[in-house]
């Protein structure tokens, strides 16, 4: 099996050599695919040279900040043409942390994605204030609502995915960003029939850098999961 991490990037270069490191430290088994937006930090100079010297990382430079949900798909494109079986949904900044890695590959052997959740077992989020703790969890409860969605964290974006289920979602139609992004995702999958397990995890939001949250994701995802199940409900997504 040969597992590619997908990690978009926005001004991560206090995070991204550590982060790194961690992920190859844990598995031969693990390769990095870097899209950068253009981080006015340096963070794409910073990931080519680190691809220059380990095979196991490359990157992808985009001209501007696009958006997480774009560059998703750049980043499933990308692992398409390659000889990957699984590909993971990755943060840089240690909020997903690398010692859940093989544990989502060895789940995912018995089905077709698996998220780490924070919802799971209760809340497991560490140094979120309470105003956004809340906002995530009940944004979770709204969604499984609406779209009738079996998952506790539908937001979440650490998930490992089997190829199948990339070759088989027409990701030309995923239009939505952050937030939505993650939910439209899921949902694709799930109303393909493909199986999707939740692991537990423990979210510690991030040490160095800043947040990419805004009121715009958050407004995008309340109105995208109506748009989703409306979608479904008169075949559009099947």
């Amino acid at each position: 099996m040969k597992a590619l991490i997908v990690m978009p990037t926005y001004n991560e270069s206090e995070n991204l050599p550590h982060i790194i490191e961690a992920i190859l430290n844990t598995d031969d088994i693990f390769h990095i695919l870097v899209v950068d937006d253009n981080s006015p930090d340096g963070t794409g100079k910073i990931a080519d040279h680190i691809a220059s010297q380990i095979s196991r990382v490359n990157v992808i430079h985009r001209p501007k900040k696009l958006g997480l949900g774009t560059a998703y798909i750049e980043g499933f494109r990308w692992a398409l043409k390659g000889d990957y079986d699984v590909i993971f949904e990755m943060d840089a900044d240690f909020s997903h942390h690398p010692r859940y890695l093989i544990p989502m590959l060895r789940l995912i052997e018995n089905a077709h994605m698996v998220v780490g959740s924070r919802y799971i077992r209760g809340v497991n989020v560490v140094n979120w204030p309470i105003s956004r703790l809340l906002l995530s969890y009940f944004a979770n409860i709204y969604t499984r609502i609406i779209t009738g969605m079996p998952i506790k964290d539908a937001t979440a974006g650490f998930c490992a995915i089997k190829r199948e289920v990339l070759e088989s979602i027409k990701l030309d139609e995923i239009k939505s960003d952050g937030y939505s992004f993650q939910i439209e995702l899921k949902f694709r999958a799930y109303k393909k029939g493909f199986k999707i397990i939740e692991i537990p995890i423990i979210f510690e939001d991030r040490v160095k850098g800043k947040s990419k949250m805004s009121k715009k994701i958050v407004r995008e995802a309340a109105i995208m999961v109506w748009r989703l199940r409306f979608m479904s409900m008169f075949n559009k997504i099947k």
